[in-house]
């Protein structure tokens, strides 16, 4: 699976952004996908995660309420819609696409194909 991310950019804090990710390969939908983000000198870490099938979705903790995720498989591309953004919401996102249950990822990053990254600056 490859996999492109895009619709990062500079938002104000309070202000929205929608990321995407389109992916390759016959086999998308039967693949949970996510996204992980990495600000400057931390670690990678989890986001948002969707079951194969879109029926179940995952949250980090500080953004519940705030941030979005989705898939369409007709499309091959899963979203992020992120809301209320917050100068602690700066980071490189990472989609991310494995055949790890999606309720597993907040616990531990799998094994999983990784996109480029799309960068998110949120200004105060």
């Amino acid at each position: 699976v490859q996999l492109q991310a895009s619709g990062g950019g500079l938002v104000q804090a309070g202000g929205s952004l929608r990321l995407s990710c389109a992916a390759s390969g016959r086999t998308f939908s039967t693949y949970a996908m996510g996204w992980f983000r990495q600000a400057p000198g931390k670690k990678r870490d989890f986001v948002a995660a969707v079951s194969w099938n879109g029926a179940g979705t995952y949250y980090t903790d500080s953004v519940k309420g705030r941030f979005t995720i989705s898939r369409d498989n007709a499309k091959d591309t899963v979203y992020l819609q992120m809301n209320s953004l917050k100068p602690e919401d700066t980071a490189v996102y990472f989609c991310a696409a494995s055949s790890t249950d999606a309720r597993l990822w907040y616990y531990y990053t799998p094994n999983t194909y990784w996109g480029q990254g799309t960068l998110v600056t949120v200004s105060s």
